[in-house]
């Protein structure tokens, strides 16, 4: 319990995580009285921040009932979702790490983005296109070429209309040819990448499929342009994103 005098020198950010706090385990819900109590807040104070997450859907009122929201399960959801794909995702990763020696990479859709979530390492190998946390251009990377491959129309419109920025010489900065290899990746299960986001490096990308065919997320491999071409790293990097296909959803890719 927060002491009287913790009252007189709060933020905001200390008093919405105090109303949070105060609801603990309890799934029957609390009236505000109960809460500021809870929360050692004035039942005003409280009352007015109840009045503010209602309206955010951050917590439900029923009665004279209020209740954890069900926006808050939704944005739980949404950090859930990464973790549990890097779970599944790691042991692929570092077989397909193994198996070609060069380094993995899992990345997911961002706007017109990709964001890396994780990172296998090959000992010796040429770092990877992005740090975890970092952003890639879609349109310049086989991570983000076998995603929008399996994107709806309309997310690729949208970043073709954005501009497709050229990153080096070979970058694909013209709409047509992109429409073209995002074709030729739906044929053959795997994206590729030659020295189109950064000089000397070589990049094989698949996309982990999810229920209905959306894209979840994708696999790559980055190997140094005169050591691999793409075409020799395929089929590893395609056997590996089918296998984290259907081990996210098996209903699906039985």
């Amino acid at each position: 319990m927060r002491t009287a005098g913790w009252t007189d020198s709060v933020t905001v950010l200390d008093r919405l995580t105090a109303v949070f706090d105060a609801f603990g385990e309890h799934d029957e819900g609390l009236g505000v009285s109960e809460l500021a109590r809870r929360a050692n807040l004035p039942k005003s104070t409280v009352s007015r921040i109840a009045g503010d997450l209602v309206a955010q859907r951050l917590l439900d009122r029923e009665g004279g009932k209020l209740y954890l929201g069900v926006r808050l399960f939704e944005l739980a959801q949404t950090v859930e979702k990464p973790r549990r794909l890097r779970h599944l995702a790691l042991p692929v990763m570092t077989e397909l790490r193994d198996v070609t020696g060069h380094t993995v990479s899992l990345g997911v859709l961002d706007g017109s983005d990709v964001v890396i979530l994780g990172v296998v390492r090959a000992a010796g190998g040429c770092a990877p296109p992005a740090s975890v946390g970092g952003r890639l251009p879609a349109h310049a990377t086989a991570l983000g070429k076998a995603l929008l491959a399996f994107s709806a129309r309309e997310t690729v419109e949208r970043i073709v209309q954005e501009g497709l920025a050229q990153r080096t010489s070979r970058t694909t900065t013209e709409a047509g040819m992109l429409a073209r290899e995002l074709a030729d990746v739906r044929r053959l299960g795997v994206a590729t990448d030659t020295e189109e986001w950064a000089k000397d490096r070589a990049c094989a990308a698949g996309a982990i499929l999810g229920q209905g065919g959306a894209p979840v997320a994708a696999l790559s491999v980055t190997a140094p342009a005169t050591d691999a071409t793409p075409e020799r790293l395929a089929p590893a990097v395609r056997a590996a994103a089918m296998t984290l296909s259907r081990r996210l959803d098996p209903a699906h890719h039985g």
